[in-house]
């Protein structure tokens, strides 16, 4: 069978086309929706064909690049091919964006590593890996970079913030970082945490006469307090009972700013200026208090899921402080084995970061070589706690199952691998503040439990509650529906 010039000539042109843009991958894929839509009329134009044919050159060339390129990706010749996953998620990057954009993408994450294993391939050129000692291969020195996601949603005039950076770049941010998370610098922010947290208690003490939303007063608690850290104070959400300006970041103070007060000791040979400290410090109040909110709001809804366990928290905190006895006393913080078990039970289950963001092999570089698995030049490779966490090869039995148990010293359970437990992740780039943000959580829920006896709210579905939790990079959870009643114990009652 004949087949006009134009087919044939449509056809060939779209095959040309997945082969140049395959070997030659443009950095934008704006160069491919300018190039390629400009084609079929050129063809219409250099083969002198009548315009009513340029619909069918259209379907043509479109449908054969699309065709050449869905056999690639589902062939034997992909570079991926070794790694299981759905057809789907193979032909194209859609629908995991759709997942995405739904906020489960960790769920999704979660399904596919029940069906395929510890690699799955979750895009056509994405995998997600569960598999500890790759896992530790990909984020420790020497791992893999960080991908272009973190750079996607920065304005080009906005400098990078320190999660956009890898390499030396980052080295350099994250020692001004360290220095001003020392122990001995958090214990100086720790009168920071004590005027928060009391205003906290202070301001739900005035709602125990109704229904609270504690991830509202998680959250405006959180954002005051880095306020505070970041910026020296400026948010009063606490006080307001709202975020009145929207968190806007304000700066004042800083417009004579030379980097002075990021690196006073004056080792750096490069000063941060004032818009990188500014993007810094956006990243420290947008990053840090949502992690820690997510992170107490968890640590609650188990513990009142559990009664028992709620009760074995309280009954601890009475133990180690008795009445009258300050909460916020962090020497006595190292006696409550329990409520730091149930913590990080909480952080195993919910981590505040459930999918993370991906690392990559970027284009022009070699594969790697990971856990004995080759990794292609171009891909991308995501690590997620949530689906890492409750994998039963190193949390069993019942990986899903809240039991803090497992982190007391005396734990018997089958399975209970402390190198898969990554929710600061891990690495050069892992959590700066993890410290901080621990010595927090503890300062905070034992002010919490020994100020209040807390319940679910009559009528709130609280078996619901985890899927509100909607995974954006940053968590975005529902109302945590409570009943306070003040307890006659400690300093704060």
């Amino acid at each position: 069978m004949d087949f006009p010039p134009f087919i044939l000539w449509s056809t060939g042109l779209g095959l040309v086309n997945h082969f140049l843009f395959h070997k030659y991958e443009p950095s934008s894929a704006n160069i491919a929706l300018l190039v390629l839509p400009i084609q079929p009329v050129a063809l219409l134009v250099s083969l002198r064909e009548p315009f009513s044919r340029l619909f069918c050159i259209y379907i043509v060339f479109f449908g054969t690049l699309s065709l050449s390129i869905i056999a690639y990706r589902l062939s034997s010749f992909h570079p991926l091919a070794q790694y299981p996953g759905p057809v789907t998620a193979k032909v194209t990057k859609l629908w995991s964006l759709w997942r995405t954009a739904q906020g489960y993408k960790y769920l999704w994450h979660k399904k596919l590593h029940d069906k395929y294993g510890p690699y799955v391939r979750t895009g056509p050129n994405e995998i997600s890996v569960i598999d500890t000692p790759a896992v530790c291969q990909i984020l420790n020195f020497g791992g893999l970079e960080k991908g272009r996601y973190y750079e996607s949603a920065r304005h080009e005039d906005t400098p990078p913030a320190i999660v956009c950076l890898s390499g030396e770049a980052h080295a350099a941010r994250r020692r001004v970082w360290n220095r001003a998370l020392t122990s001995a610098c958090i214990r100086e922010y720790e009168q920071l945490i004590v005027k928060r947290a009391s205003q906290l208690i202070s301001c739900l003490r005035d709602q125990t006469h109704a229904r609270v939303d504690l991830v509202h007063w998680l959250d405006l608690f959180a954002y005051d307090l880095m306020g505070d850290l970041a910026f020296g104070g400026g948010f009063e959400m606490l006080r307001d009972g709202q975020d009145v300006d929207g968190v806007g970041e304000r700066i004042k103070g800083f417009t004579k700013y030379d980097g002075s007060m990021a690196d006073e000791a004056g080792l750096e040979k490069q000063k941060p200026t004032l818009k990188t400290s500014t993007a810094d410090g956006i990243v420290a109040v947008t990053a840090a208090s949502d992690t820690t909110a997510s992170a107490l709001s968890s640590t609650v809804w188990f513990l009142l899921s559990n009664p028992e366990y709620y009760q074995r928290v309280q009954q601890e905190l009475d133990r180690v402080f008795v009445d009258g006895e300050d909460p916020f006393d962090v020497s006595k913080h190292q006696e409550l084995h329990f409520l730091l078990a149930c913590i990080n039970e909480a952080l195993r289950l919910h981590p505040p970061v459930p999918s993370g963001g991906p690392r990559q092999v970027h284009l022009g570089q070699p594969g790697r070589i990971i856990s004995g698995r080759f990794i292609p030049e171009g891909t991308s490779v995501y690590t997620p706690a949530y689906s890492l966490h409750r994998n039963a090869t190193y949390f069993s039995p019942h990986p899903d199952k809240f039991f803090p148990e497992r982190w007391l010293p005396d734990s018997k359970f089958e399975n209970h691998d402390t190198s898969a437990f990554i929710p600061f992740s891990l690495g050069p780039a892992n959590c700066v503040g993890q410290k901080f943000a621990k010595r927090e959580m503890l300062m905070v829920l034992s002010a919490l439990f020994k100020s209040f006896d807390i319940r679910f709210a009559d009528g709130f579905d609280s078996e619901a509650w985890p899927m509100g939790m909607q995974d954006f990079f940053v968590v975005i959870r529902g109302p945590l529906l409570v009943n306070l009643t003040r307890r006659h114990h400690g300093i704060l009652a």
